[in-house]
């Protein structure tokens, strides 16, 4: 008998009833026998068990991984999925926004997406309830940073139709970071008194990083997510990239429990839960990502988000996101970014911290995938990062077939010398022959760990029907060898290494 089961006298128990709880104990005395017997009898019925229950965990899959669910996503299962209907399709349209500063003119018929300003516009105009906004800081006039020039007033436009929603009772909830950036600005004392809701969330307390994240979700049905803050500068005198959603309820509610955890955090005496109550949780993530038709394309998205210390149950962490996205690439991996370090940037001294950089090289060496970077080179640019660059692009080897290759975009300033902290490219996306990935967070370790970001994967196949849309990962692919074969894109080859990215051309 199992030493664990104990003496018959204790099994005795195990025999009681409702009807008769005392049955066991009052029962005539069986022999050994009976007794050897009925042992026998259930340790067989505990082997039957085990043998059902490995089956039924044989059967089971475990979890997938993001480029393992595309991987294995069939040709059948896509057409499953053309022909879903109702509710879950939702109607959804994405829609890829950019703004390209003043005087950095595209060769004529280069492949472009909705001017920024345009789309926030028309984006506010969708809006009937509500607009919850998280930016890292608010500067959309001129005058905040004590400049008159004419392409503020986009910005401007932005703000007045904000107030004139606030006046129309529709409500405006903003998270932004404590301390902010722009401490000139009365953006936000301006919209407060139009009726908005503001809470600035000191994140350094909670996490040791800032509230990076920059996106919008309206109506709980429409979300803006990309790389521009809240800043006029944003509209014209920045490179970004983004995307709009449309009529995408699932997601942008799902988005919404991001902007939520922000909320809680910049409420007074707010504490950092240990762990995130159940209905911050999300469902929608990289093994499960939603499956709908955006524009009539099959699709899959879903967000991440960081820092982990944002990630409630369920919530993809964003490097995760960009792991998985870099892992499932096959044929090339492009990335657009500000800055890109394999170490830590705001922690003195600085650790080192070559994930991303180590799954490049992996890709580029280990499976033979084209990768490209393009990296911002402003007045601000960091010169130490040229070396990190240069010893990436040091493993490509051509005749072996791996192809790294590694460029600098420089913005010229122009006659826009007045205005600070503008003309440079601040992309932050990436994209692979299977997703597309755009981000809110600069490519170093502190934007992962201790900095609140959010980023949306999406995969796309084109419809058998022609109807004119590409995917999504195709649209960006386009953006980002338009950017790549410009004459603003510059090679490292020849570069000093304390260049000081000012436009020679």
């Amino acid at each position: 008998m199992d030493a664990k089961a104990g003496p018959p006298e204790l099994l005795a128990p195990l025999c009681r009833t409702a009807e008769d709880p005392e049955w066991p104990c009052s029962r005539p005395r069986r022999s050994p026998c009976s007794r050897t017997s009925t042992v026998l009898g259930m340790l067989a019925v505990l082997g039957l068990g085990l043998v059902t229950l490995t089956y039924l965990l044989w059967q089971v899959p475990l979890p997938r991984t993001w480029h393992q669910h595309l991987e294995e996503v069939s040709p059948e299962s896509w057409e499953a999925l053309e022909g879903e209907s109702g509710q879950q399709r939702d109607s959804c349209q994405l829609v890829l926004v950019e703004s390209i500063p003043q005087d950095l003119p595209s060769a004529a018929g280069s492949p472009s997406a909705q001017p920024l300003a345009q789309a926030w516009l028309q984006l506010l105009d969708t809006a009937q309830e509500s607009i919850h906004v998280a930016s890292y800081y608010w500067s959309l006039t001129g005058p905040d940073i004590g400049v008159n020039d004419s392409s503020s007033q986009p910005g401007e436009a932005i703000l007045q139709k904000l107030q004139q929603l606030l006046d129309k009772d529709i409500t405006l909830m903003v998270a932004t970071n404590s301390p902010s950036l722009s401490r000139n600005s009365t953006d936000l004392q301006v919209l407060a008194a139009h009726g908005a809701q503001v809470r600035q969330v000191p994140m350094r307390q909670f996490t040791g990083g800032v509230l990076h994240s920059k996106f919008w979700v309206v109506d709980g049905r429409h979300i803006y997510v990309g790389s521009a803050n809240m800043d006029w500068r944003s509209l014209t005198q920045v490179k970004e990239l983004g995307a709009i959603i449309y009529n995408c309820s699932r997601l942008a509610q799902d988005l919404e429990k991001t902007f939520q955890t922000y909320w809680v955090l910049g409420a007074p005496q707010a504490v950092l839960p240990k762990t995130w109550p159940q209905n911050f949780s999300s469902h929608i993530n990289r093994f499960q990502p939603l499956r709908c038709h955006f524009d009539g394309m099959p699709t899959m998205a879903y967000f991440s988000a960081s820092p982990p210390a944002l990630c409630p149950r369920g919530r993809t962490q964003d490097l995760d996101a960009v792991l998985a996205v870099m892992e499932g690439a096959r044929e090339f991996i492009f990335a657009s970014v500000m800055e890109y370090f394999p170490t830590t940037r705001f922690s003195h001294p600085a650790r080192y911290w070559p994930v991303l950089d180590n799954a490049l090289r992996e890709a580029a060496f280990g499976r033979r995938v084209r990768v490209r970077l393009l990296v911002s080179c402003g007045l601000s640019t960091d010169p130490t990062m040229f070396p990190y660059l240069r010893s990436l692009q040091a493993i490509s080897n051509p005749s072996a077939g791996i192809s790294v290759d590694v460029k600098v975009f420089i913005v010229p300033v122009g006659n826009h010398s007045n205005i600070p902290f503008s003309r440079v490219n601040h992309n932050k996306f990436m994209v692979t022959e299977k997703a597309a990935y755009i981000g809110t967070s600069n490519w170093s370790e502190d934007y992962f760990s201790s900095t609140s970001g959010v980023g949306l994967v999406v995969s796309q196949r084109a419809p058998s029907a022609q109807t004119g849309v590409q995917p999504a990962q195709e649209q960006l692919r386009q953006l980002f060898e338009r950017d790549w074969s410009s004459r603003y894109a510059v090679g490292l080859d020849g570069q000093a290494p304390g260049q000081d990215c000012v436009w020679q051309g």
